[in-house]
């Protein structure tokens, strides 16, 4: 299975608009949970999979070959890492997370944050 592209249908749009491809990619199966646990830094193909918890080494596989070839992930000798396109990304979506910590408070009464402090802003 290809990633999604520009001009070509996409889930969500027969045109397939940049956007919309770029959401049909991140939408796949761990691939925003990729991307978020790599902001920090270089990781082993290993050390990836501890960090998604759950995710299994076939997915994890898929989800770095999809996110090389989108040039949002590549590998280095210290293992994989966002590329310069992949941080330019997570600088974009840290405000979501922003956005979602006052969400969970106000919607859902979650105050649980501690579990997020590890991650770089």
């Amino acid at each position: 299975m290809s990633i999604p592209r520009p001009g070509k249908p996409v889930r969500g749009s027969q045109s397939g608009s940049p956007i919309m491809a770029l959401f049909d990619l991140l939408g796949r199966s761990w691939a925003m949970g990729v991307i978020w646990n790599l902001q920090n830094g270089p990781s082993t193909f290993r050390e990836l999979q501890e960090r998604c918890e759950s995710i299994s080494p076939s997915i994890l596989n898929d989800r770095i070959k999809d996110l090389r070839e989108a040039d949002i992930v590549e590998r280095t000798l210290e293992g994989y890492q966002l590329t310069q396109r992949g941080k330019a990304l997570i600088e974009l979506l840290l405000p979501f997370k922003d956005w979602s910590l006052v969400w969970s408070e106000e919607v859902f009464n979650f105050t649980k944050h501690a579990m997020f402090k590890k991650e770089v802003k």
